[in-house]
């Protein structure tokens, strides 16, 4: 398992970061791109995921694609995923080749 700090989680970056910097409310952010405010309050609250349709939407309105979106939602899901299974995942061999 990497030791690494938590990957920061994308909702955190649109809340802190994104949002302010646009000048934009979360209720006229969700309009533009879409999606309802409760959709994007549990984004911004980061307790629900950012989907590949949520990060071309989110991409498309902060202007920067959707991969960054993406990937730092895989690199939370990735973390969190190596945390949990950490005992179980020590107990797998790594193959090699004969």
């Amino acid at each position: 398992m990497n030791k690494t700090r938590q990957p920061t989680h994308p909702g955190e970056v649109l809340r802190e970061d994104v949002l302010p910097t646009l000048g934009v409310s979360v209720s006229q952010a969700a309009r533009d791109m879409r999606i309802s405010r409760q959709q994007l309050h549990r984004i911004l609250a980061c307790t629900h995921p950012i989907t590949p349709e949520m990060a071309v939407k989110i991409g498309k309105y902060c202007g920067n694609g959707p991969r960054l979106w993406l990937n730092m939602q895989t690199a939370c899901d990735l973390h969190a995923a190596e945390k949990r299974l950490a005992k179980e995942i020590k107990q797998i061999p790594t193959a090699v080749a004969a």
